[in-house]
């Protein structure tokens, strides 16, 4: 991998995803080729080594700490946990396009990270612990927020937050409120291009003190123990 001068490398997950798209014509060597269209199909193919992942996070670890717990009070996600396929769907989104992420940009294009470090890097933080310590909103109103997380958000992220990786919902819980808060703003919003339509059209209902409710009730759930 490419030396870089910035310090961080933010790696940002979704609340909902949209399904992979079309897949690449094959190559002989995908995870060291440039990607023509959407790299998807191929990083789902590639099986991680989370031992060669945790050398290739080592420049994230700036923003998202060498725990993957990343920082609260700067909105950047924890992703220890986490699917190794959301964080996969979200890596090829900013690569190809479909997302915006002015500050991962410069550490994730195509000619500063290939194809199977990132494949490396989703298997590392799958197998991390999340940690217990996680930034959290007022606590005010979390029986509202619990209302609306079961009526239309537990159907896709799980009654306890635990996500679907094969269906690339990510795990909510145990995620920092300011991050969730952010991020549903700007998916009800519009500003998030990959934010499925379905959740985008829920949203639309939502009032600021709905997200900041809901987000605060999904920061606190803790799925059960496998």
């Amino acid at each position: 991998m490419k030396q870089a001068t910035m310090t961080c490398r933010p790696l940002l997950i979704s609340l909902l995803l949209l399904a992979a798209g079309p897949g690449l014509a094959g190559s002989a060597d995908p995870g060291s080729q440039p990607v023509r269209e959407d790299e998807l199909t191929v990083l789902l193919s590639m099986p991680g080594d989370p031992q060669r992942g945790q050398e290739s996070y080592r420049l994230c670890r700036g923003c998202h700490k060498a725990d993957g717990s990343g920082k609260a009070e700067a909105e950047y996600p924890q992703l220890a946990g986490q699917h190794a396929r959301v964080l996969l769907k979200q890596m090829a989104d900013v690569r190809a396009g479909r997302r915006d992420s002015p500050k991962m940009n410069p550490f994730i294009e195509h000619g500063e990270v290939s194809s199977q470090e990132l494949a490396d890097i989703a298997a590392f933080l799958e197998n991390l612990p999340v940690p217990s310590a996680i930034g959290l909103g007022d606590g005010r109103q979390l029986e509202l927020g619990k209302h609306l997380y079961l009526r239309d958000c537990a159907s896709c992220h799980g009654p306890n937050g635990e996500g679907d990786g094969q269906r690339f919902y990510p795990r909510v819980a145990g995620q920092h409120y300011p991050y969730l808060y952010r991020e549903t703003l700007e998916s009800r919003d519009r500003g998030r291009r990959n934010a499925n339509p379905e959740m985008v059209r829920v949203l639309k209902h939502y009032v600021d003190s709905d997200i900041a409710a809901v987000s605060d009730y999904m920061a606190r759930l803790r799925p059960a123990k496998p």
